[in-house]
């Protein structure tokens, strides 16, 4: 992607398109998965989940590792209270 470029991120516990959770093996082309609506796709863990801030400016920041390629992502506590420790994550990108 060159600067400037528009994308779309999302983040998934499974690439499986019902929701169950996957076997940890991917087979190219058994079935339709996330994968087949994205370019690029990223498989991690969640290590660390933590809260900065006092009051109504608290936020709340995850920390994920993609095989040492970190990512932290912060926002509103709300919105990672489903985030577990050691919770895989795929991390899918496409360009729009």
């Amino acid at each position: 992607m060159a600067v400037g470029d528009k994308f779309t991120m999302a983040l998934a516990h499974t690439l499986n398109l019902d929701g169950t959770p996957d076997t940890g093996y991917y087979i190219q082309g058994a079935r339709k998965t996330l994968a087949d609506k994205y370019e690029y796709i990223m498989h991690g863990k969640l290590y660390k989940i933590s809260e900065e801030g006092s009051g109504k400016a608290v936020k709340a920041e995850i920390y994920v590792s993609y095989g040492g390629l970190l990512m932290m992502l912060k926002g509103d506590p709300s919105h990672v209270s489903h985030f577990e420790l050691d919770q895989r994550l795929f991390l899918l990108i496409r360009k729009l």
